[in-house]
């Protein structure tokens, strides 16, 4: 049987629904970036506070996406992304009547998670609508809405020139209620979503080794795509003494070309998989960000950056074509938990560029830090190769065109592992092994 296009594979009002929810929450998710120039003028922050600032946001959203996501598996997407509006509505009025020392702004940033937490309903929502061979573009297209980023960056500034930080955070409602409706009538489950998982499915998925490889690698993209979003306002305006709505402008420039190339990053995945395609990335992102540690003018930086955040935004594009692979029946809570470390990788990032400019002077050294870790990652991702290559399904394999770099012998595998259904990564009834022996060896590896 052929395999149906994209176009009529799936549900078309659902993949624009999850886009448009994933877009204005980040919008309000990264706000603090933008506006953090104007409350640190007003608060006379240190850069250690600013950075932490702009960093609540995105430690709330990561302690929120696998509650929306256990809410997702419970209720299902869309009622989970009706509750996640609603529930944005309430720090933007906090913001907009009621911030007026650094500790309301740290409550204030951390609820502004339950936006950022829209990923875990907005992905698996609409990916679940697509077979595995174009879940890669589906889960890139409504991961898109991170372009909401380009939103606050753009108008943040300039509204709060000229009308106040303050009206910012009311004008927000705006858009997130327009979206609510459109939510509210777009939006439908996929008939294909499995059973509501038990607690003890959810250890055994936390359990598992590969859970916590996933979460690593999306904690470096994701978590290096919002950080920076979320922190360059700042940067600039600091280091390079721009004004803060052309911070703003210069990091719209930047943001843009990670915002739109996470479906390239997912496609390309479904083209080349997504595991030959990281491989790639982190060693391209580590030579751009170490150029950029320099604090060379302006005139480099920006392209380095642009470059940089694009590479970013693929890399998304790629992990999101691997979980659903290696985990293909609990997309929603695998979802939740790798998107909650990419948010928590967002938090270290700006808080280290914080920490390490008010310790050492200069917003380089924690550049070059992130460039290193970007590299020593291309040997990590090398070893988890030669790992996933004796554990990873045979279609899985496939699909993520994964690799061992070096020989390697095989794991001592027990007989019923022939049994092993490669389809859904479960153990085929009526066999002679004992299933829960079987089940914990797997988790094991």
């Amino acid at each position: 049987m052929d395999k149906k296009s994209f176009a009529s594979s799936g549900h078309l009002p659902t993949l624009v629904s999850a886009f448009l929810y994933f877009d204005v929450s980040f919008m309000v998710w990264v706000l603090f970036g933008p506006m953090t120039p104007f409350i640190a003028d007003q608060m006379h922050l240190t850069a250690t506070q600013k950075g932490l600032l702009t960093a609540i946001p995105l430690l709330g959203g990561s302690f929120f996406r696998p509650i929306l996501g256990l809410l997702a598996d419970r209720i299902g997407g869309r009622r989970a992304g009706l509750t996640g509006l609603t529930l944005t509505l309430v720090p933007l009025v906090l913001g907009w009547h009621n911030a007026t020392a650094l500790w309301h702004f740290y409550v204030i940033g951390f609820l502004l998670g339950i936006a950022g937490a829209s990923f875990a309903v907005a992905l698996p929502l609409a990916g679940r609508w697509y077979p595995a061979e174009h879940q890669g573009l589906a889960m890139g297209i409504a991961g898109a809405g991170n372009s909401g980023t380009l939103l606050a960056t753009f108008f943040g500034p300039r509204l709060a020139q000229h009308f106040g930080w303050h009206f910012v955070f009311g004008l927000a409602l705006l858009p997130i209620l327009l979206v609510l409706a459109a939510f509210y009538l777009l939006a439908k489950n996929s008939p294909s979503k499995s059973k509501p998982k038990t607690l003890g499915q959810y250890a055994q998925l936390l359990a598992q080794g590969d859970t916590w490889r996933l979460c690593f690698l999306y904690s470096l993209t994701f978590g290096g795509f919002v950080g920076l979003a979320s922190f360059l306002s700042v940067f600039f305006h600091d280091q390079y003494h721009l004004t803060k709505v052309q911070a703003g402008d210069f990091t719209t420039i930047v943001v843009l070309s990670g915002s739109f190339l996470r479906p390239v990053g997912g496609w390309l995945a479904d083209k080349i998989g997504g595991y030959r395609l990281l491989l790639a990335l982190f060693a391209c992102i580590s030579v751009c960000l170490m150029v950029v540690s320099g604090l060379p003018p302006i005139v480099v930086v920006v392209p380095m950056l642009f470059v940089s955040m694009g590479m970013l935004g693929m890399g998304n594009g790629a992990v999101f074509q691997m979980a659903p692979q290696r985990f293909p029946a609990d997309i929603e809570l695998i979802t939740g938990i790798v998107g909650a470390a990419g948010g928590l990788g967002g938090f270290f990032l700006p808080s280290a560029l914080g920490a390490l400019k008010d310790i050492f002077g200069s917003y380089g050294t924690g550049l070059m830090c992130f460039a290193g870790l970007m590299l020593a990652s291309v040997a990590l991702l090398l070893e988890f190769g030669v790992h996933w290559k004796f554990t990873w399904t045979a279609a899985a394999l496939s699909r993520s065109q994964i690799f061992s770099y070096r020989h390697s012998r095989q794991p001592k595998i027990p007989e019923a592992v022939l049994a092993y259904d490669t389809e859904s990564g479960g153990i085929e009834p009526g066999t002679q092994a004992n299933e829960t022996y079987l089940k914990r060896w797997i988790l094991s590896k």
